[in-house]
């Protein structure tokens, strides 16, 4: 059982010094540390440290910033850390402590709220979505091509003069999207 610490800064004119300190002084044995922004979904040495967990092995920052970005963002890798079977604490935010049964109530219930808050989300777009199509707001990106030219590809496929390759050159399209209106032909 080790106790890896992950130590990171958002910009090259700050320090990791206070935290590695810190990690060290709570036990870290190996440190990974970054100078890259929180809002970065590719932050290479905190994979790296999940990479290397085992079981029973412990991941420890200084402050729940420094490893998440956001709620979903901090439950997707505490999800992570917990199949590998390993826990995780922060050494300003007590309850963020999956080694203690208090720490993983209060992660299981913000767990809770954000799965609610996900739901009430995708609640509200698909209501919104619905009321668009009522009135007539074409959802997604616009076609490739006019409606002139739809009719004109499907006329050219039907009276078999033409191939989808020919057409998608022709049109300057993807063969997909010729092949999609040979299905509505």
């Amino acid at each position: 059982m080790a106790t890896y610490g992950y130590a990171r800064v958002s910009t090259d004119g700050q320090t990791l010094d206070a935290q590695c300190d810190a990690l060290l002084a709570a036990g870290a044995q190996r440190l990974f540390q970054e100078k890259v922004s929180g809002a970065k979904a590719d932050r290479k040495e905190l994979a790296r440290a999940i990479r290397i967990l085992d079981q029973g092995d412990l991941l420890v920052v200084t402050r729940l910033d420094r490893l998440a970005r956001s709620t979903r963002d901090l439950l997707n890798v505490l999800a992570t850390i917990a199949e590998k079977g390993a826990g995780f604490r922060s050494l300003a935010d007590p309850w963020a402590d999956t080694t203690t049964p208090h720490g993983r109530l209060m992660l299981t219930v913000l767990g809770g709220l954000a799965e609610f808050e996900r739901e009430l989300i995708k609640s509200r777009t698909s209501e919104g979505r619905l009321r668009a199509a009522e009135r007539g707001v074409h959802m997604g990106r616009p076609g490739k091509l006019s409606r002139h030219q739809r009719e004109e590809a499907r006329q050219a496929l039907v009276n078999g003069g033409a191939t989808q390759a020919d057409l998608a050159r022709r049109f300057n399209v993807s063969q997909a999207t010729i092949s999609r209106l040979a299905m509505t032909a």
